[in-house]
């Protein structure tokens, strides 16, 4: 079980390895690495001083600067925008999806882009979007993406859309999402410092179907990475581009 890729194809090549099945729960995009800001589609395109500058803003919660700052820097490439990014992102998920063993089954996290899924996954990885599929005798239920933010990364929906893709899933036996349940402990980053956003939908499902399991990413230094809310095992299963481990998940 992996999530936040973020570009580290070389240790998700090794991820299955011993599994039945991997499981993967979003953001295999690399846009900017707040750790290494000399890697990503961001500093490949504008150069890691201006890298350092728009992770400073954004750290400081200074979101419309971090926006006019970027709008300018993307002035410079005008209507090609678009394109330019496309091209590094196909880049990157040829590259990923090679990596991954079969069977995989994987949901979009907030920075990916759905509509190229298609066209990069093989025939050994399933993708999966408000939708439940059986794995070892257990019924998996996948919700992908993530709720508006100022980031406004690609793959944001509004909550009522959200909450749909979870009434969708109905009971299983482990819930997986990209985002966790809006719960303080499991939103907030303790590097960034910041709260992410988390579901209520997915919160009130949890307390409401008790999955044995609910597994999620998106937040990659959680404050808690594992509690129960009542009968449910809620784990944020890491992040990977930045340990190279998968979560095993085993019963």
């Amino acid at each position: 079980m992996v999530s936040d890729v973020h570009g580290n194809a070389r240790d998700l090549a090794r991820a299955g390895e011993g599994a039945d099945a991997l499981i993967c729960l979003g953001d295999l995009v690399l846009f900017l690495d707040y750790a290494d800001h000399s890697r990503g589609i961001f500093p490949d395109l504008f150069g890691t001083e201006n890298a350092d500058r728009i992770v400073e803003l954004r750290t400081a919660r200074r979101f419309e600067e971090a926006r006019v700052f970027g709008a300018r820097l993307w002035a410079g490439i005008g209507s090609d925008r678009a394109t330019a990014i496309e091209k590094a992102v196909r880049k990157q998920y040829a590259e990923l999806f090679a990596a991954f063993p079969t069977p995989t089954y994987a949901t979009y996290g907030n920075v990916d882009m759905p509509p190229l899924w298609s066209e990069y996954a093989g025939p050994g990885t399933t993708v999966l979007d408000g939708e439940r599929v059986e794995i070892g005798g257990r019924t998996f239920g996948f919700v992908g993406g993530g709720l508006r933010t100022p980031m406004r990364t690609p793959y944001e929906i509004d909550d009522e859309e959200y909450a749909a893709k979870i009434e969708a899933v109905g009971e299983v036996d482990v819930l997986c999402t990209h985002i966790p349940p809006e719960v303080p402990e499991l939103v907030y980053d303790t590097v960034a410092r910041r709260f992410e956003r988390g579901s209520r939908a997915l919160l009130d499902a949890i307390r409401r179907t008790r999955p044995r399991y609910s597994l999620f990413g998106h937040v990659h230094q959680p404050l808690t990475r594992r509690m129960r809310i009542g009968a449910t095992e809620c784990v944020n299963v890491g992040h990977f581009a930045g340990t190279g481990r998968p979560w095993a998940l085993e019963w």
